[in-house]
């Protein structure tokens, strides 16, 4: 599967009514499991790429700063939710960050206090191989690389998050005091 045809169908789980990212996921499913099985496979594949690229440190802090903090797992679902949203919205999201506070549900949240998480998202291809094939999607080398830990920084420093991620953090963040 092409990167193009990954974010097509992606887009077209998108139009199937409504933009709840769980929504958008069960229709992924659905859209996956009409396609050949190898078809599913480079789907998977494509999606580990997807999220390998998106591994980051400043995404994670934007995560943590957005969500009110972020695990490991956090972090991946919050990805998760991320591919929901559209190429474009993925694609500004890795290579800016902090072009998430731009957003109106992101800027919503900072009055909320909304989470942004999809794990079912990252389980779409399995579910869909299942229901194509009633067998377990076959194993991929994995494809994730983890940021080196020399490169992250205390997100719970408002100071940095300020630094790194200024529109974020004037959301998410307390003015400093005077």
């Amino acid at each position: 599967m092409r990167t193009d045809q990954f974010w097509q169908l992606i887009d077209r789980a998108r139009s199937g009514g409504g933009g709840e990212p769980d929504a958008v996921a069960a229709r992924t499913v659905a859209l996956l499991a009409q396609l050949p099985p190898e078809e599913i496979t480079g789907y998977a594949q494509h999606q580990s790429r997807v999220l390998a690229a998106s591994y980051r440190v400043d995404l994670w802090g934007a995560a943590y700063l957005i969500n009110g903090g972020a695990s490991d797992d956090g972090f991946a679902y919050f990805r998760g939710w991320l591919m929901t949203q559209g190429r474009d919205v993925f694609a500004g999201a890795v290579a800016d960050p902090d072009s998430l506070a731009e957003l109106p549900k992101v800027r919503a949240a900072a009055l909320s206090g909304e989470e942004f998480e999809c794990e079912d998202m990252l389980a779409a291809p399995w579910e869909a191989y299942r229901k194509a094939t009633a067998t377990d999607l076959p194993a991929a080398p994995a494809a994730a690389r983890e940021p080196d830990l020399n490169d992250f920084w205390d997100f719970d420093d408002e100071e940095e998050a300020r630094r790194r991620l200024p529109r974020l953090a004037a959301l998410f963040v307390e003015p400093p005091a005077e």
